[in-house]
């Protein structure tokens, strides 16, 4: 059997980037702007329409009806590991005095 997330909580971090915690306790801080194409998407474009995403079906949806497969969200590139890795990557470069 073939596993299918469920998102179980989001928030909004900044801009397009929202949090997201799945059934399974994998966290994720997602920019969601990669999914922003085509005419359906255009209202999202807009802040105060974007902050108002809640939790449907186990996944993240608007009042416009726009929604994001779970199992997208679950692939997408998390923002907060890439953030780890470039701050390890400082604290490893030697500092010249």
């Amino acid at each position: 059997m073939n596993y299918l997330p469920q998102v179980i909580a989001a928030r909004h971090i900044s801009g397009f980037i929202v949090s997201t915690r799945f059934d399974d306790g994998t966290e994720k801080h997602i920019d969601l702007s990669q999914w922003f194409k085509g005419p359906v998407f255009e209202p999202l474009k807009d802040p105060k329409l974007f902050k108002k995403f809640f939790i449907e079906g186990g996944t993240l949806a608007w009042p416009n009806g726009v929604d994001i497969a779970p199992e997208a969200l679950y692939a997408a590139r998390d923002l907060e590991k890439k953030h780890h890795k470039k701050m390890e990557r400082i604290r490893k470069t030697p500092r010249s005095s």
